[in-house]
């Protein structure tokens, strides 16, 4: 892949009992929509916020391993996107680890880029998410 590709990072994170079992599904998508690498992990007990930051999280990580230099973050948790924008405040400890985190990896890109998605258009992500909960240990 180029270094002038966009790539597109689609992150979930899923909670079943909030707090409950958790786990993250990450989709690494060129221009053109196509698959190139994707994380479906499970994290152990977790809230549904602490989920979809981890994938947030989780997503920046393996980027930087990768090497991709620009990235556009897609996410269906307006509550992440808007906290990672400082369009509200953290105001959870666990939460702010996350954002804080998430700050210092985003110096990492040459441009960035996070936008809320509906459900419905991070379908991947969350499917990603699901297998990783489905699976046994």
């Amino acid at each position: 892949m180029s270094t002038k590709d966009t790539t597109f990072v689609y992150c979930d994170g899923s909670s079943r009992g909030n707090p409950g079992p958790a786990a993250i599904g990450i989709s690494f998508q060129n221009n053109e929509g196509m698959e190139f690498h994707f994380l479906s992990e499970k994290i152990g007990n977790a809230t549904n916020n602490v989920a979809e930051w981890n994938a947030l999280s989780r997503g920046m990580e393996e980027a930087i391993r990768q090497g991709i230099k620009k990235i556009k973050f897609r996410l269906d948790s307006e509550l992440v996107v808007k906290q990672m924008k400082g369009e509200y405040k953290v105001k959870n400890k666990d939460l702010m680890v996350f954002k804080t985190k998430c700050d210092q990896l985003k110096n990492s890109f040459e441009s960035f880029d996070i936008q809320y998605i509906p459900r419905e258009q991070n379908a991947r992500a969350d499917q990603l998410a699901n297998f990783a909960q489905d699976s046994k240990p």
